[in-house]
């Protein structure tokens, strides 16, 4: 099945579009393409759609057993960095001598071309190693290693005239590299901030986070609630803009269903933690005592967590109404979408401050008429007005989670009302026709802004 063909009579420019032979933005990814990161591909194809020209650098390859459809209706170029070695267990001599070779060139291109502006990257990556030390004596060695990989992709961006501009998707690693690229070619950058690399200290230690922020030409983000903690954190709160990833609601529309014989209950992700999958069993197992009769499907790539929720079925002897499936395609999931009574994605914050922003699965199952039920945390509640759009139980309580299931699987004018709000909710704030020409709107200023000081 082809990837869904946007009308370009729908998507209605507020800005006048590159041309095809104008600037290039080069997006900059950890791994692309990634099955659990259906919005990254859809935006780059959007994009494309709408005038802009985009070259895409991925620091790794994932090497996924499936692609998304979407992914090969994308034509902008694509370029993997060289292999570099895990740093962990590794002594920093060590590990360079086995993996410098490999960056060697560009490195040599980078420096020959513009010394001094390479010798100050060079010397802010061994700053920020100290400066984020994990303690008194450990080096940050990362920071070397993403100093390796900015000088690969300045070196590539150098040779490739028509980049003017640099985009790094999540605003840990890959928006380091990003700005490292930035401060070596002379390029400005922006970056798209999701939600885990937001809140987890870790990923962006001490004013981290407030540097990049400082630097950047524009932020992206994906939630009004993540756009707040960032706008508190940037000097120049006017940079940060609320972008919904939103999602093609042609593509994900009501199907004729009829009433079946066993309602389904479907969740869908990656099986991790925050997602809150044992809470989901431990509602089916309160649904299947109280004697209603329905299934559920939980479809996702395994995580931490797969072991610990195939084991809680066994243990609670739901074998007979809960199923676990593998990761599928974006097309496949679809099909998947047309079995389902309900949606349910019981989501959580972790005590290390990871989370979701707002699941593209949500709007999915919205947008295919399907009622769903989750949890008041992150951006969810500007997704869900809960007894509107859907329903919201508080996190970590599987009753309140199974009564709220109970209700959708049994009352059919709750069921009709739900379906039809949340797919009217997706449509009007989350079709991705509108969500990304605000993205392109804001790189064809920035490319407007560098012609003129060009």
């Amino acid at each position: 099945m082809n990837a869904p063909v946007v009308p370009l009579s729908r998507l209605q420019p507020t800005a006048a579009p590159a041309s095809p032979d104008g600037p290039c933005i080069a997006y900059v990814v950890m791994a692309f393409p990634r099955l659990s990161e259906t919005f990254i591909a859809n935006e780059i194809y959007l994009l494309e759609q709408m005038g802009l020209r985009l070259r895409l650098l991925s620091v790794k390859r994932e090497n996924e057993p499936k692609v998304h459809p979407v992914v090969r209706a994308i034509r902008a170029p694509l370029q993997y960095l060289p292999k570099a070695s895990s740093l962990s267990g590794s002594n920093l001599p060590g590990w360079l001598i086995r993996n410098f070779p490999s960056f060697a060139s560009a490195h040599l291109q980078v420096a020959s071309r513009h010394p001094l502006r390479y010798l100050a990257t060079l010397g802010s990556a061994l700053a920020m190693s100290w400066r984020y030390r994990r303690s008194a004596t450990t080096l940050r060695k990362v920071f070397i290693k993403e100093f390796l990989q900015a000088g690969y992709i300045a070196a590539e961006v150098q040779k490739d005239r028509s980049v003017a501009h640099l985009h790094g998707h999540f605003c840990h690693g890959v928006a380091t590299i990003t700005w490292f690229a930035s401060r070596l070619t002379g390029l400005p950058f922006s970056f798209t901030a999701h939600a885990k690399d937001i809140y987890q200290a870790e990923l962006n230690p001490g004013d981290l986070l407030e540097r990049k922020l400082g630097a950047a030409s524009f932020v992206a983000t994906c939630t009004a609630a993540n756009a707040a903690v960032l706008k508190a954190r940037s000097p120049h709160a006017e940079i940060v803009h609320t972008i919904y990833h939103g999602l093609d609601t042609e593509y994900f529309s009501p199907a004729d269903e009829g009433r079946r014989d066993l309602p389904m209950i479907l969740s869908v992700g990656r099986f991790v933690e925050k997602k809150g999958f044992e809470y989901l069993v431990d509602a089916c197992h309160i649904l299947k005592q109280a004697g209603l009769r329905f299934g559920c499907l939980i479809v996702g790539e395994p995580g931490d967590a797969y072991d610990a929720v195939r084991d809680q079925i066994e243990r609670l002897n739901l074998g007979d109404c809960v199923r676990l499936r593998s990761a599928v395609t974006q097309d496949q999931l679809r099909e998947i979408y047309r079995q389902a009574r309900t949606f349910a994605l019981p989501c959580q914050v972790m005590a290390d401050g990871d989370r979701d922003g707002i699941p593209n699965v949500l709007a999915e199952a919205m947008a295919m008429g399907i009622p769903v039920v989750s949890t008041p945390i992150s951006g969810i509640p500007e997704l869900i007005d809960d007894g509107e759009h859907g329903l919201l139980v508080p996190s970590k309580d599987p009753a309140a989670l199974a009564d709220a299931l109970r209700r959708v699987l049994t009352d059919d004018t709750l069921h009709q009302r739900l379906a039809t709000n949340g797919r009217a909710r997706i449509c009007a704030r989350f079709d991705s026709r509108r969500t990304t020409l605000a993205l392109r709107d804001l790189f064809v200023r920035q490319l407007q802004r560098e012609e003129v000081t060009a």
